[in-house]
């Protein structure tokens, strides 16, 4: 008996002036089956291929808790356009996934200046003596 994990995520995949075959199917599939490993529940996965006139179009609509993730490629080759487009979703869910590890807007030294917790200038308080103990002795090598 295997222990490996089955998961079963319905994937709906569109197109538009082209056939999907398995290998295609199985690709997309193979490639959100990689993003579950970031461990965000995804909501209604939804792929969108469609055949223009200088190549093919991949478009990615994914749902996610409080949020959505689009993402779109183009290329002449779709395998290509779909290792891009997935590029671009799992750069997306991990800025989605680290957004509340990342303070940008709290605690920012720009804004603590701006509300003059932070000033440029040095202060009495900070006006420090630096003693060192090391001589500087010039050596012919270096000189000129």
């Amino acid at each position: 008996m295997s222990n490996q994990k089955v998961s079963y995520m319905r994937i709906e995949i569109t197109s538009r002036q082209i056939t999907i075959t398995d290998t295609m199917r199985s690709k997309i599939e193979e490639r959100f089956q990689k993003l579950e490993k970031l461990q965000i529940p995804l909501i209604n996965p939804h792929c969108i291929i469609t055949k223009e006139p200088q190549g093919v179009k991949i478009e990615a609509k994914i749902g996610v808790p409080n949020g959505k993730v689009f993402a779109h490629a183009e290329h002449d080759d779709l395998y290509i356009a779909i290792g891009q487009l997935f590029q671009k979703v799992e750069r997306q869910l991990n800025k989605y996934l680290h957004k509340d590890e990342a303070s940008r807007a709290k605690n920012h030294g720009k804004d603590l200046c701006r509300n003059g917790d932070i000033s440029g200038e040095m202060s009495e308080e900070d006006d420090i003596e630096i003693e060192s103990d090391v001589e500087i002795k010039m050596n012919k090598e270096f000189s000129s």
